[in-house]
């Protein structure tokens, strides 16, 4: 962990080779600027909370203790950066916006996203003082730009290698495009802190009711050019959901981030899955099989065995619910990037249902439960025994067949009839959601789809419901019985 530290804290390479004084922690900084051959003071004033008096932000006391915890318990790191506000909590860090203090004294490569920020999203404009030169005259002052970025504190209860791992992985990917780069990352005993850029973005809640056809064009484009550039590294993200998808809509552009369930492809091998072999071999491994041979009979009841022989089987689950592939839930001991472009399609199945969360299980068994209300009996079967594994399920509204895509977005959305370019962009759904990860798109065959190549301009503005995450749910069960549409709702299975 150590030596993982210190390269990256050598990666920043430092403009000059004077000391830096540790600053008063709430007084003011002193900066000399040249104006018109004057020599001028220019003043950073703090008040006693330490928030800088010409760029205030509201921030709760519960807060500003945490951040005046962090500061007392991590020395140095007020002398390099001034905590703004925490902008994310979850299970294995918080992040904070800070002020990088030391900007103007390293060399910024990671600082890609400058260029590209226009007026709305850039700082608000900064106040003149007017402050005496040498010969008494008033010379105005214009403070410096704040520049800031994002410290990731991650909690102790992390495993060191895990940490060692996301820190590494971050590093493999500086320079990628659409990939939140790693700046350096700092350790003091058991405390780690990684320094990330700040990306402004909308929140999701926001996008996902008002985001037309062609706004999910671009939101994709970035996603999967990011999901490419991970990928061409042999790296799992495991994580891919809307908030790890930091998406500026002025500029079209987003950042993948929170790299914290990533690993290299095949870093965790428990043995070949099932899924990997011919169909063939899968047949005859279902043939020879315990369900196959006492519990397929018909007439008998349904259960868990008595004495069950059969080894544990273990595979990688992280992830977040409602965001798993099947094949993690099936326990798949051969996982491919395939997982995430799985996950991204329920990002598209969202915005096009105009529904958060879409998916809303308890657990790995109400996941599957939901796949099936969408996929029928027959397809999950055989998803299932693809990974050597049994699925069976006697609820009455499950049917055999499932639904269509085009179908299930008109349904969620309570529209009547979709756009040409929705049903372009559920076409392109139906090549992410495939439950066969051998036919699920990848992300570069995703930017080759003609969701991108050949887009269809034929956009209307959403007119359901403004609250929707509550409703709707009762809509697909109650058709679920609808014997008379159920060929034209089967969902295609090639």
């Amino acid at each position: 962990m150590a030596m993982v530290l210190a390269a990256l804290e050598r990666i920043r390479e430092s403009k000059c080779s004077q000391s830096v004084a540790h600053p008063f922690k709430y007084a003011q900084e002193t900066r000399t600027a040249t104006d018109g051959g004057h020599q001028v003071e220019q003043l950073r004033e703090y008040d006693q909370e330490g928030e800088e008096l010409l760029e205030e932000e509201e921030v709760d006391d519960a807060v500003k203790e945490d951040m005046s915890k962090l500061e007392d318990t991590f020395p140095g790191i007020s002398v390099r950066f001034r905590l703004v506000n925490k902008i994310g909590e979850g299970t294995f860090s918080t992040v904070y916006k800070a002020e990088d203090l030391l900007y103007d004294q390293y060399r910024n490569d990671w600082d890609v996203f400058e260029k590209n920020q226009n007026a709305e999203w850039a700082d608000p404009p900064v106040k003149r003082r007017r402050i005496e030169g040498e010969n008494g005259n008033s010379v105005p002052s214009r403070r410096r730009k704040s520049r800031f970025v994002a410290l990731k504190k991650i909690y102790v209860t992390s495993s060191p290698l895990r940490i060692q791992n996301e820190l590494e992985l971050l590093h493999d990917l500086r320079g990628c495009r659409s990939v939140c780069p790693l700046i350096t990352a700092f350790r003091h005993q058991d405390q780690v802190v990684a320094v990330l850029p700040y990306f402004p973005h909308t929140d999701f809640r926001l996008q996902y009711r008002t985001f037309m056809v062609a706004d999910m064009r671009h939101y994709f484009k970035s996603l999967f050019t990011a999901l490419h550039s991970v990928h061409k590294h042999d790296i799992l993200h495991r994580d891919i959901k809307p908030t790890n998808f930091l998406y500026n809509p002025d500029l079209r552009e987003g950042v993948l981030v929170d790299f914290g369930l990533a690993e290299r492809e095949g870093s965790e091998y428990t043995g070949t899955c099932l899924c990997a072999s011919a169909s063939y071999m899968r047949r005859t491994r279902y043939t020879q099989s315990y369900y196959y041979t006492h519990c397929s009979t018909p007439g008998l009841s349904v259960g868990y065995p008595k004495s069950d022989s059969r080894p544990s089987r273990r595979a990688n689950r992280a992830g977040t619910r409602g965001f798993r592939a099947p094949e993690v839930l099936f326990k798949c001991t051969s996982q491919t990037s395939k997982i995430d472009m799985w996950s991204a399609g329920v990002i598209l199945l969202t915005l096009l249902g105009r529904r958060f969360p879409f998916f809303n299980s308890a657990d790995d068994v109400d996941a599957l439960i939901e796949m099936a209300s969408i996929f029928g009996t027959r397809r999950m079967k055989n998803a299932a025994g693809m990974h050597g594994q049994i699925f069976e399920t006697n609820i009455p509204t499950i049917g055999e067949k499932g639904y269509s895509w085009e179908k299930l977005v008109k349904w969620s959305s309570c529209v009547e009839e979709l756009t040409e370019s929705e049903k372009q962009a559920t076409r392109l759904l139906a090549g992410l959601m495939e439950l066969d990860p051998h036919k699920r798109l990848s992300a570069k065959e995703g930017l080759q789809h003609e969701f991108f190549t050949s887009p269809i301009d034929h956009d209307v503005e959403w007119g359901g419901p403004e609250d929707s995450a509550d409703s709707g749910k009762e809509d697909a069960g109650d058709k679920g019985g609808d014997e008379e549409d159920e060929e034209e709702d089967e969902v295609d299975m090639v």
